[in-house]
C-alpha cells in the first residue's frame, strides 16, 4: 500500500506552477529539442509523403484496373446476354421444328398404319376370293355332273344295243393303246 500512496506524497513536495503563462527564456524553454523534433520529423515527414504517394498511385491502378475488369464484365455479360438470345431463339425453332417433327412423325404413323391395314385386308380379300373360286369350282362340278347325267340319260335313251357294244369295244381299243404306250 506504500507504493501507491508513494506517488501522491512526492507530489506535495513539489511546489504549485502557479498559473498558466509564457516563458520567453530561450534557455528555459528548450527549444532545442521541439526543433530536432521538428526537423527529424520533417526529415521522415518527407518519406512517409513518398509512402503515401506510392500508396496513393496503388490505389489510384488498382481503382483503374478494377474499372477495366468492370468494363470487360461488362462486355462479357452483353455477349453473354446476346448469346443466351440466341439459344433462347434456337431453342424455340427446335421446339417448332419439334412439334413439326411430331406431326409429320404423327402422319407417317398414320400411313404406315392403312399400308398395314390394306396389306391384311390383301389376304382377307385373296381369301374371300379363292372361297369364291372354290365356290365356283363346285357349281361348276356340279354343273358338268347334271350335264354329263344327262348326256348318259340321253345317249341311254338313244343307244341301242348294236351302237351300244360298237363305243364299248371302241372304248377297249383306246385303253390297251393307252396301256401299251405306258409300258
Amino acid at each position: 500500500m506504500k507504493n501507491v500512496i508513494d506517488p501522491f506524497i512526492s507530489l506535495s513536495y513539489w511546489p504549485s506552477a502557479g498559473g498558466f503563462g509564457s516563458n520567453t527564456n530561450i534557455l528555459e524553454t528548450n527549444i532545442i529539442n521541439p526543433s530536432v523534433v521538428l526537423s527529424v520529423l520533417i526529415y521522415f515527414g518527407k518519406g512517409v509523403s513518398n509512402l503515401l504517394d506510392n500508396r496513393k498511385q496503388k490505389i489510384l491502378s488498382t481503382i483503374q484496373n478494377s474499372e477495366e475488369l468492370c468494363k470487360v464484365a461488362i462486355d462479357q455479360l452483353e455477349k453473354a446476354r446476346v448469346r443466351l438470345r440466341e439459344v433462347e431463339r434456337i431453342a424455340d425453332e427446335i421446339r417448332v421444328n419439334g412439334d413439326s417433327q411430331i406431326e409429320r412423325e404423327k402422319e407417317d404413323l398414320i400411313k404406315v398404319a392403312s399400308e398395314n391395314l390394306e396389306q391384311l385386308e390383301d389376304p382377307k380379300n385373296e381369301t374371300v376370293y379363292a372361297e369364291q373360286q372354290r365356290a365356283i369350282d363346285q357349281i361348276r362340278q356340279q354343273v358338268s355332273r347334271q350335264a354329263l347325267r344327262r348326256a348318259i340319260g340321253t345317249l341311254n335313251s338313244r343307244l341301242n344295243t348294236e351302237l351300244h357294244l360298237r363305243t364299248i369295244d371302241h372304248n377297249i381299243g383306246l385303253l390297251r393303246a393307252m396301256m401299251n404306250t405306258n409300258d
